[in-house]
């Protein structure tokens, strides 16, 4: 099973529900930290020195001689990646997709490839539960997360278990993260911006046809607006987690929900069970 762990908003507790639900599962288990711009999975899991990939995405290199200067590579290419102002064109390898439209246009055969590093991606294991732990690291400058979030996700083994933690928002990068998984956990906060980057973060879930559930944090604190909405919109609430000082005392020191909230550690092993019966 493939349970990715997403939010409409950064700091809503996601990648503490991650940990907590990877950490407690008590099968052959992986982490993936799929936040590629602002790894943190880490502060929580103390994988041991392992194997690190470079991720490299191909941009389009142009060959002077060639080129006749026509720029119709420049006008095929949306994403302005290349510019030609009746020059060879300039590259701009932040902004190239690599889709190998500006190759098949070119009428003079003036285009080659080369690979350029986008960033990293890290396996290694748990020293204190064994937990296996792939994170995607994106280089500083680099702006295409995507390949980075796609490498950490086929570099996950075959085990019972894939926890993904991804990225917050409902950008490009969250809708590679959560392709292709089996279940959606949606972590929110009782408060009004929790309210509306969840609304925003259900709707895409819904517009990708993935099944999913809403993990409230903190939910004796705040308003009840984010319970009437899952009641409204008949939105299953797998788990609220209450707001507790000693959470944040643990956390301080880089300890995971498990450990300041012992009692949970139960209720996170059931979290894959429940999802599967939800499922059919």
């Amino acid at each position: 099973m493939r349970i990715a762990v997403a939010s409409g908003k950064g700091g809503t507790g996601k990648t503490t529900v991650a940990v907590a639900l990877a950490v407690s599962s008590g099968v052959p288990a992986q982490y993936v930290d799929c936040d590629v711009e602002e790894p943190n999975g880490s502060i929580f899991l103390k994988p041991a020195a392992g194997s690190t990939e470079t991720v490299s995405v191909q941009v389009p290199e142009i060959n002077e001689e060639r080129c006749t200067s026509c720029g119709r590579c420049a006008r095929f290419c949306r994403f302005n990646a290349l510019v030609s102002l009746g020059t060879p064109p300039l590259v701009f390898p932040e902004l190239c997709h690599s889709c190998g439209g500006c190759e098949i246009v070119c009428p003079a055969d003036a285009i080659t490839w080369k690979d350029v590093p986008v960033g990293e991606v890290s396996i290694g294991q748990d020293t204190r539960t064994g937990l296996r732990v792939i994170q995607g690291k994106l280089k500083v400058g680099s702006v295409l997360a995507p390949p980075v979030i796609k490498a950490a996700k086929a570099a996950a083994s075959n085990l019972p278990l894939t926890i993904l933690d991804s990225p917050p928002g409902t950008s490009c990068p969250v809708i590679e993260a959560v392709s292709g998984v089996d279940y959606v956990l949606l972590v929110t906060e009782p408060t009004p911006f929790g309210l509306h980057d969840l609304t925003l973060a259900v709707d895409t879930m819904e517009e990708l046809g993935l099944p999913f559930s809403v993990v409230i944090n903190r939910a004796d604190e705040g308003d009840d607006r984010v319970e009437n909405y899952c009641r409204e919109n008949d939105i299953h609430v797998i788990l609220r987690i209450p707001h507790s000082r000693r959470v944040a005392e643990v956390y301080s020191r880089g300890g995971t929900l498990v450990e300041a909230l012992p009692e949970l550690s139960r209720v996170f092993r059931e979290i894959p069970g429940e999802i599967e019966g939800r499922l059919g």
